[in-house]
């Protein structure tokens, strides 16, 4: 009974938060400062809730506990909303940019584009984090493990056991679709990709009656505009919970984060958040490059990276990507769905390129290598090229993708267990940075395209992300 009242309180302060919001919205602010306020008071609340009752007493605990619980129906529950909306939004939105496209030579180009633009800017990803690492010293020497990194490193060996020997063309025979519903349903880590090519597919097909049977296939052009407006608004309804969620996420991560653990590996912290807001500045000079403007790019997108650094999901981001690219960066629907699609399980910058850089290079002097010799290096970029096709897009891809690397590299896995207290604390700023090298690969198609609406890019209006605005398309 003596734990109820301060979580009622808690919860209390919570629902006070949530009204600041919702009053917010009903004044019409606009979605980038929503986003922001909630970033701010999430954190504040995640304090709070984290100096208050985030000690050894058992009481404190289980006041801890039961507010997160109830919280979290609000964070959790929105991510589940936005992952059920990925696979119905990915389907129409791509059958419906096909029959636009009017030709698979512009799907090949696309495709081609934006997955050679991710995969691309993952190689420079990993080279930043191998130079970054050397920068700050980094080493897997003398680093001690507890009981909870000893479990965690035991849980990855078996992991590892269970993964077997790492084969590109296995990676790429799991993108085939070989039974369409169970990849809607997202039942393995390769669904995304899977329901791309089924949609392919099947736009394809459909490209392949326009002539034979005009009006079967205006039936079906039809069809597509209905279920397409339906899923937009959709879309719509769940992108305003986006400052709700955005609360009960950062309050969650604050709370339960262990500030000792993290102060411990403060050294990997620092290291990791350098490299990865040095590839951010590569891709505002990629997006420079193509003649457009970095400020403007960073203004569209800063609710969208805030999401996906709360959210720890690239999968879950998908939707939003897709809105920002086509109502803010004025990016047609074809070129805005392949980017956000593949983004999410291909290419990925942070979780596929940095991270399992970061610790081969750390490991390869226990090994008796030279991190620096080009024997090293070579075989390395390689390997993580390859791998990062196929890295889950949800929180804990990296990790997938460091067992992945050093199997191939014939190095300990172990070591990612030792990270284990600042996993969560690293993932974000990682996550957010897979969307910002999805978003890019999207932006610097559609540019060399001509998909990209220079007066929407560079419009100055607030663009409100959870409106019923109909996404840009070009012709």
């Amino acid at each position: 009974m003596s734990t109820t009242l301060p979580t009622i309180l808690n919860l209390a302060i919570f629902v006070a938060i949530l009204s600041v919001l919702y009053w917010m919205q009903k004044k019409y602010y606009s979605f980038a400062k929503r986003v922001f306020t909630a970033l701010g008071l999430g954190i504040l609340f995640g304090l709070v809730l984290h100096f208050l009752y985030n000690t050894a007493t058992p009481e404190s605990a289980t006041i801890l506990k039961h507010t997160i619980a109830y919280t979290d129906i609000v964070g959790t529950g929105y991510v589940k909303l936005l992952k059920m909306i990925i696979m119905p939004l990915i389907m129409v939105s791509l059958i419906s940019a096909i029959i636009k496209l009017k030709g698979a030579d512009s799907i090949g180009k696309i495709s081609a584009l934006s997955i050679g633009t991710l995969v691309g800017t993952t190689v420079i990803a990993a080279l930043i984090g191998i130079v970054v690492a050397h920068l700050f010293g980094l080493s897997a020497e003398g680093m001690t493990a507890g009981a909870a990194e000893i479990a965690r490193g035991e849980a990855l060996l078996e992991t590892n056991h269970h993964m077997g020997e790492f084969s590109l063309p296995n990676m790429i025979i799991a993108f085939i679709p070989e039974n369409p519903f169970q990849d809607i349903a997202g039942l393995r880590s390769t669904s995304t990709i899977a329901v791309v090519i089924f949609s392919i597919f099947i736009g394809i097909s459909a490209m392949g009656i326009a002539k034979k049977k005009p009006e079967l296939f205006a039936s079906f052009e039809h069809f597509m505009q209905v279920a397409q407006a339906i899923v937009m608004r959709l879309v719509t309804i769940v992108l305003r919970l986006t400052p709700y969620g955005v609360a009960a996420l950062m309050a969650k991560m604050v709370a339960v984060s262990e500030f000792a653990e993290i102060a411990k590996l403060i050294t990997f912290v620092a290291a990791s958040y350098v490299a990865l807001i040095s590839m951010f500045i590569v891709h505002l000079l990629i997006i420079t490059a193509t003649g457009l403007s970095p400020i403007q790019f960073v203004k569209k997108i800063i609710p969208l990276l805030i999401f996906a650094f709360t959210s720890r999901s690239s999968a879950a981001s998908i939707p939003f990507n897709i809105r920002t690219q086509t109502q803010g960066l004025g990016i047609s629907d074809g070129v805005a769905n392949f980017a956000a699609s593949f983004g999410a399980t291909i290419g990925q910058n942070g979780c596929g390129g940095i991270y399992p850089a970061m610790l081969a290079f750390m490991i390869a002097p226990t090994m008796g290598v030279d991190p620096w010799s080009l024997s090293f290096i070579l075989p390395l970029l390689i390997i993580i090229a390859i791998s990062s096709f196929g890295v889950a897009g949800v929180g804990g891809g990296a990790t997938f993708a460091a067992l992945i690397v050093l199997s191939a590299m014939d190095y300990p896995v172990a070591l990612a267990g030792l990270l284990i207290a600042i996993e969560p604390l690293i993932d974000m700023g990682r996550t957010a940075l897979n969307v910002s090298g999805s978003v890019t690969a999207g932006t610097v198609t559609a540019r060399i395209m001509g998909e990209l609406d220079a007066t929407v890019f560079n419009s100055q209006e607030q663009i409100q992300l959870d409106s019923d605005s109909s996404t840009n398309e070009l012709n």
